[in-house]
């Protein structure tokens, strides 16, 4: 079967795992060339895995043998770059965010549309064993009818490690709900389906960051996005989550990335950033009428996901999908119009929530994916 070629614009931090995974890793695609706004990043990716170097991103998307563009820029250059790539006729899977906004996100799914062209991308970390094996057993019932979660991502900025970190500040795309948001709303989502309605805090604690890194190790960075912001979730279920991210404050031991509280149990899910983990489950003592069986009480009780595949980094997982729904006319399961362009409206409504002070209704669409198979060879859609 002929390989899908694919266009990387943008040769940024990560672009790394991508190049890896897609020479060795996902063998049904093809990487035909790169092209970044520094010549140099693209130079290194060519020198290292021998692929084509174009001038920029309209000679990239001239070729037609490039099949899908691989937006990997900085988030407020994703709308234009994927804009210009639906333009050209090229199937675009980008890097989170979707865009900067809601309504970028909009014109880009409705532009795919028009053009009938596939537009989806990252987070695919929920294609790992850590998410689909918690939707599995969730899906049996093993924790019972799920009444609400808690998700925190807790960090204390990027300008101690990130060679450029100011775009993680700056508006649009920057702060941490649009950066690390995507991985967590992205698994509740699909565990426990889509959002109805959002309220949100948000607060700029430090209106100045110093950047403390190479290169720019004492360069000052201005703050023009909330770094610290905590919202209410409300799920089409009824359930409700709390959800926390922060630049500004420093990750404390014992508290887990996502919780879900269930009728009967608990179970913990997995970094959602990560593909696989130890999924834990608590439940009710054994001799209450509906604790699950097998579990016993009282303990954390780790267990081994179901799932043969996808444990360890597998960025890139979604691409190849995408590839593979070309081929078979189907929606890709990281699709934009019922899985992105949601997320993307859940982040940017919680500070839309915060600036006018109400509960904002969610208007996006979202329908989680059908699951991949327990045991596979790699690539198996």
């Amino acid at each position: 079967m002929a390989k899908t070629g694919i266009g990387f614009v943008g040769v940024g931090n990560i672009s790394g795992i991508y190049l890896k995974n897609l020479t060795e890793k996902f063998k049904d695609l093809e990487i035909i060339g790169v092209c970044d706004l520094i010549e140099e990043k693209a130079r290194r990716a060519v020198d290292s895995y021998g692929m084509k170097l174009y001038r920029d991103m309209h000679e990239l998307f001239a070729d037609p043998r490039v099949g899908i563009v691989l937006n990997i820029t900085r988030p407020g250059e994703h709308f234009e770059v994927s804009r210009a790539a639906l333009e050209a006729g090229k199937h675009v899977y980008s890097e989170k965010p979707l865009a900067g906004t809601f309504e970028q996100g909009k014109a880009l799914v409705a532009l795919a549309k028009e053009k009938g062209l596939l537009l989806g991308g990252a987070p695919d970390t929920f294609l790992g064993a850590g998410v689909m094996g918690c939707r599995k057993l969730l899906g049996e019932n093993v924790i019972g009818v799920p009444i609400g979660a808690a998700a925190h991502m807790i960090c204390h900025g990027h300008e101690t490690w990130h060679p450029d970190p100011e775009f993680y500040y700056r508006a649009p795309g920057g702060g941490p709900m649009l950066d690390m948001g995507p991985y967590y709303v992205t698994a509740l989502c699909q565990i426990m389906g889509p959002v109805k309605s959002v309220m949100g805090m948000t607060r700029i604690t430090y209106p100045t960051r110093a950047i403390t890194s190479q290169p720019l190790n004492g360069t000052v960075i201005d703050v023009d996005v909330p770094t610290h912001q905590t919202a209410l979730l409300r799920f089409a279920s009824g359930a409700v989550a709390t959800l926390i991210t922060t630049f500004d404050a420093y990750s404390m031991p014992g508290v887990n990335c996502i919780e879900i509280y269930g009728a009967g149990g608990n179970m913990i899910v997995p970094d959602p950033n990560n593909f696989g983990g130890e999924i834990k489950i608590k439940v009710k003592e054994k001799n209450s009428p509906d604790a699950a069986e097998n579990f016993g009480g009282g303990e954390w009780i780790p267990i081994d996901t179901p799932y043969d595949v996808y444990h360890g980094n597998s960025r890139g997982v979604g691409l190849a999908d995408m590839a593979q729904a070309i081929k078979d006319g189907r929606t890709p399961r990281a699709s934009a119009a019922l899985q992105t362009l949601h997320v993307l409206e859940v982040l940017t409504s919680i500070e839309r929530s915060s600036d006018e002070g109400r509960e904002i209704a969610i208007e996006s669409p979202f329908e989680a994916q059908k699951m991949l198979p327990i045991t596979a060879e790699e690539n198996c859609f």
